[in-house]
């Protein structure tokens, strides 16, 4: 696909004579660090681009679809006509139906008037009709509104969100509707410049349970290890040496690339003890006429072995927090805090406590108020109703969202991060620029020209400067390349004091949390433990609510009124549930058995009835199908329009059941949704 690919801006060139091939189901992953070229190759790709050398070739009616970092949504639709409509080629054979039936039209009142003509023209115009009949019966079929609406809503759309004007939704949530258009499309090669960067975790895991269904090739950009290890095959990294390719997930690409560092850094040591050796020889037989041979040789070996190229490794962010100032046991109390805009109540009655030393998780899905409730702590909203208290010697520090927000963009990197803390000296200050990949006089650019990911490493340094004993992060990880999120998570296992966060990034929410918040239905709910020990409860707690209730007269069943009714009484005061169970016991051979045994009879229970309605509706759409050729083959044949009643007859029952198929395709993709969803669920909870 790519031939000889080169590109460059100024003096740094991106790429050099790149040769790349995706083949129709490939999975690639693009890593590197900001800057490096991915973005522009995505470009170049999708045909946004041009290189400066070579080309980029697709198969004829090769169908992209690219969903860009940088969206600018301008289309007044509602969210789901835009989603619906964006399959190329759906209007355009609408309208085309549309002229074809005034044509039928035209040529039966001629035809009955005695036009001699008018019968080959209606025979030509059914047939049109009918191919159109059929191409729109499989647009329905591939692109059905049912299939639209799931989409949407495994992105975290409301019921009523598709109604609404594409316009009328923040940034983040338009990305979310060109993705959902996207992937209603399937387009054959999809370009996903980070996907996931404003999509929360459910979002997430329902965005990668997607993508491992997706049949088509794909090139990803991600900064969540654990999402990419899951989704691709190959990968293609952006090495200081340039544009190198691997086979294998990202922990692969890690190992192989380990591998190959220390090749070459021996092969550059080698080539450069080779030069000295022939450096010295010519240098000290220069003179002696006997060894003139010899010293010709050596020059024209010297001149053959070229400059030494000298192996450098890529430049990774890398800091530690200092030392904190201790703070007392109780680092933070909420008391019965709440917070509403208008008449929407974002969350109330929130009562919690966090204490020296914790690094809890925040989660829940997009709009839960979980940056709501960071803002309020960091001081830059006000609460409701309710109040919060520091503890003793606290000290917050506060990373926003959006932290271009935070920033003066008429200030360098240097003056925003020494405007921080003025009592920093200017040694001080450059240290921590540099540990951030700011160096010589990229330290006096302007807030105002740096990229995302530069804005990013400006406002972590400020923070750095002066980070306080209590850290309040709002999606840190967002417009960091891969191994810079993997360096800030570094830092903050190491951090001494306590740490309140924001993530959607899984692999980042696992390595730090030892507590999680899931902020949801106006509450929160407090999981002491880690990210697996949450998502393994919360899927114990939904087996136990599809289980049957059992009398007990000590305890009220999960599943049952009385235990909601006291589970919403646990959310709504923030009261820690009890830890999960540890899943370091073992378990018995008989006992493994007996369970494996009763998870497929609970299996076999759900998802027999799906199973036996998507084939009962496969079979009459089959059944229809059939009927339709039949009638599309005699609608073709000149004699049947010698017969005015057979002709009417054909046109009126091939558009009746155009209809019944229709209906019956929605019924398909929804039982199909339900079946894929279930099969989906049980899959997650075996791993």
């Amino acid at each position: 696909m790519c031939e000889q690919l080169s590109l460059g801006f100024g003096e740094k060139v991106l790429m050099s004579d790149l040769n790349l091939r995706i083949a129709d189901q490939d999975r690639v992953g693009l890593v590197g660090p900001n800057g490096s070229g991915k973005t522009s190759l995505m470009r170049m790709l999708a045909g946004q681009q041009s290189p400066d050398s070579g080309s980029v070739r697709t198969r004829r009616g090769l169908r992209i679809g690219y969903l860009s970092q940088d969206l600018l949504v301008e289309d007044p639709r509602a969210l789901g006509e835009y989603v619906r409509t964006s399959v190329p080629g759906r209007s355009e054979l609408d309208r085309d139906l549309v002229a074809a039936e005034a044509a039928l039209r035209e040529a039966q009142a001629r035809h009955e008037q005695g036009d001699p003509q008018a019968g080959d023209e209606l025979m030509d115009v059914a047939g049109k009709i009918a191919d159109l009949h059929d191409r729109i019966t499989h647009f329905e079929t591939h692109f059905s509104e049912h299939q639209a609406l799931r989409i949407l809503a495994g992105l975290g759309f409301g019921p009523d969100d598709h109604k609404r004007p594409l316009t009328s939704f923040s940034g983040g949530w338009q990305m979310r509707g060109v993705l959902a258009a996207l992937l209603f499309q399937r387009p054959d090669l999809l370009l996903l410049d980070e996907p996931t960067n404003h999509l929360d975790l459910p979002s997430v895991a329902w965005f990668g349970a997607f993508l491992k269904r997706y049949s088509r090739a794909f090139v990803l950009v991600c900064h969540d290890r654990e999402f990419l290890n899951e989704q691709i095959g190959r990968v293609v990294s952006f090495e200081p040496e340039g544009v190198r390719q691997f086979v294998g997930d990202y922990e692969a690409y890690r190992r192989q690339r380990a591998e190959e560092e220390v090749v070459l850094e021996n092969q550059a040591r080698n080539h450069q003890r080779e030069r000295e050796k022939a450096e010295q020889f010519i240098d000290r037989f220069r003179a002696k006429a006997s060894k003139a041979k010899a010293v010709q040789s050596r020059v024209k070996a010297l001149e053959r072995m070229g400059e030494v190229e000298v192996f450098t490794r890529r430049k990774v962010m890398k800091f530690e927090f200092p030392a904190c100032a201790r703070t007392g046991n109780q680092v933070l109390e909420i008391r019965d805090l709440a917070k509403a805009y208008g008449d929407h109540q974002v969350f109330s009655g929130v009562d919690l406590r966090v204490m020296r030393g914790e690094k809890i998780g925040i989660i829940g899905v997009n709009g839960a108020g979980k940056t709501t409730l960071l803002r309020i702590l960091a001081g830059e909203i006000e609460a409701s109703a309710g109040n919060y208290v520091y503890g003793h010697r606290v000290q917050p520090g506060y990373y926003a969202q959006h932290h271009c927000d935070t920033l003066s963009r008429e200030r360098t990197a240097y003056e925003e991060v020494a405007a921080q803390d003025p009592s920093a000296g200017a040694t001080r200050v450059r240290s921590i620029l540099g540990a951030f990949l700011f160096s010589g006089d990229d330290v006096d650019k302007s807030v105002s020209v740096l990229s995302g990911g530069e804005r990013a490493r400006v406002a972590l340094a400020r923070l750095l400067v002066s980070p306080g004993n209590l850290l309040l992060m709002d999606e840190p990880t967002n417009h960091l390349d891969l191994e810079s999120s993997e360096s800030l998570a570094e830092s903050l296992v190491t951090f001494d004091g306590t740490l309140l966060f924001v993530s959607h990034n899984r692999s980042f929410v696992r390595r730090l949390a030892t507590t999680i918040w899931d902020v949801r239905d106006g509450t929160v709910t407090v999981y002491p433990g880690t990210l697996d020990e949450y998502m393994d409860s919360s899927q114990r707690a939904r087996d136990a609510e599809q289980q049957p209730v059992q009398e007990d007269t000590q305890r009220v069943a999960p599943g049952s009124p009385g235990g909601k009714k006291q589970a919403g009484k646990h959310r709504a005061t923030g009261t820690q549930q009890k830890a999960p169970e540890q899943k370091g016991k073992r378990v018995s051979a008989k006992e493994r058995r007996r369970q494996n045994a009763q998870r497929r009879a609970v299996r076999q229970k759900r998802l027999g009835p799906l199973k036996t309605k998507v084939k009962k509706l496969e079979d009459q759409i089959a059944k229809l199908e059939d009927l339709q050729s039949e009638r599309n083959t005699a609608l073709t044949d000149p004699k049947t329009y010698d017969n005015e009643a057979l002709r009417t007859e054909l046109l009126t029952s091939y558009q009746q059941t155009a209809a019944e198929l229709e209906a019956l395709t929605g019924a398909w993709e929804v039982a199909q949704g339900e079946l894929e969803d279930a099969e989906a669920e049980f899959e997650a909870d075996v791993t």
